[in-house]
């Protein structure tokens, strides 16, 4: 149960930023946000590289993050890598669909973990583990559907493809992670997959033109709103990595990664708030045919988590 509660911290932040992503790119970067994102993204990551350095320090007594050996220093920038294509592809998803029906596409990622997790970590889970799993990824599936009012439902296919990326690339470079964790610690990993993203943010900084043409006229048109928004933004999301980085080492991979399950409700029940509260900041479909349908949806998944649980 511990790690359950621990894990669930990260969905949590997560679906705030992505409602905050969703509202950069509709009110500030309208041209460019994808490239803009990244590079906000990528080259903010260097905020946590001292947070980690000092945080070894302290659990440890001493910095170890330069030496470590060449094999574990790859594999932990191989996950940098997979990072930058995961929030590129999940950034060219959110252009196109509202975040409650992107984010539901994570939930690919407790199945590829599984898979993963079992040949690379050797990880097993129950049978009722996995009748939960597959109950918990059903129902908040469910919210993936569209329903459209002329072609009855439909997949939203781009989003799809784009998603189905992002969740390989989050579910691959989590097994990295915890492998290479397991052997050296949760800092070390921590520290250079960030530093990896950083280089990544200033390598397309200095060869994607268009990328620094649209981040370079973002800060200076907007740059008090746009940092102080993008900072918040990263500081939540380094937050809940770091919080479920930790929960990696409490339980098996495929379980954590199943919390992310969590992620679309929080995004919806946020996405409602706005919308009745602060339609500026954000909307979201409250019709009844597509709350009904999200209702069951949560209800299916909440099944699922009580099995889980109770396994």
């Amino acid at each position: 149960m511990t790690w359950f509660l621990v894990a669930l911290i990260g969905p949590l932040l997560y679906a705030m930023t992505n409602h905050i992503d969703k509202h950069l790119l509709g009110k500030y970067f309208k041209e460019g946000g994808v490239g803009t994102l990244m590079l906000f993204s990528a080259l903010l990551s260097v905020l946590l590289l001292p947070v980690v350095l000092v945080g070894e320090i302290i659990v440890h007594g001493h910095a170890s993050v330069f030496s470590i050996g060449w094999g574990n220093t790859l594999a932990l920038c191989v996950t940098g890598l997979l990072y930058a294509l995961l929030v590129w592809s999940y950034l060219k998803a959110l252009e196109e669909a509202e975040a409650s029906v992107t984010i539901v596409f994570y939930q690919l990622v407790p199945v590829i973990g599984y898979i993963l997790g079992y040949f690379i970590l050797g990880e097993t889970l129950s049978q009722m583990q996995l009748i939960a799993m597959g109950i918990i990824i059903f129902g908040t599936s469910i919210i993936a559907i569209e329903m459209d009012s002329t072609d009855g439902f439909k997949l939203r296919r781009r989003t799809a493809m784009y998603m189905t990326t992002a969740a390989t690339c989050w579910a691959l470079s989590s097994v990295i992670f915890k492998a290479v964790a397991l052997e050296e610690n949760v800092w070390v990993s921590l520290f250079w997959e960030n530093a990896m993203l950083v280089i990544v943010g200033i390598f397309f900084f200095i060869f994607i033109p268009t990328y620094r043409k649209h981040f370079l006229s973002a800060l200076k048109n907007n740059s008090a709103a746009i940092l102080s928004l993008n900072v918040t933004n990263e500081v939540l999301y380094m937050t809940g990595n770091v919080i479920v980085s930790f929960a990696f080492l409490m339980a098996p991979i495929s379980l954590v990664l199943l919390t992310e399950s969590f992620q679309p409700i929080f995004v919806l029940a946020i996405g409602v708030f706005l919308t009745i509260f602060f339609p500026d900041l954000g909307s979201e479909k409250i019709e009844a045919k597509h709350m009904i349908q999200k209702i069951i949806a949560i209800t299916i998944t909440g099944i699922g988590t009580y099995l889980l649980l109770s396994a």
